[in-house]
């Protein structure tokens, strides 16, 4: 099953940072798919832990981004809609806040033209 998500600022009116992703939770990866702002690498690994996804580097366990109230059970029953979501400034290291929404859910396998996992 994949994701659509779309993480942006507390504002998005006024701050214009935005990042849009690709969730597979079968492979327990992600991508970026478009962004602005929120600087991400363009793959890495997922954690979910206590109703919470961590989006982290390729082989790394520090997460880059959070989104908090974001699960999905073994019957691919997404746990919310929306929640908080936080990383880092690239510019200034500083803690970031913001908001994820679900924007779409294919539940069909998802084989990618062009996969970019693994390299």
């Amino acid at each position: 099953m994949r994701l659509t998500i779309l993480i942006n600022g507390p504002d998005p009116t006024v701050n214009h940072d935005y990042a849009v992703l690709w969730l597979d939770t079968e492979q327990r990866r992600w991508s970026r798919e478009a962004h602005e702002g929120v600087h991400l690498p363009p793959w890495g690994e997922m954690r979910d832990s206590d109703g919470v996804t961590a989006l982290c580097a390729p082989s790394a366990e520090a997460p880059l981004c959070t989104l908090e109230g974001l699960h999905v059970d073994r019957r691919q029953r997404v746990s919310s809609s929306q929640g908080v979501a936080a990383w880092q400034s690239e510019r200034t290291h500083s803690p970031m806040n913001g908001f994820w929404r679900l924007q779409a859910v294919d539940r069909q396998p998802v084989k990618a033209e062009n996969s970019i996992f693994g390299r």
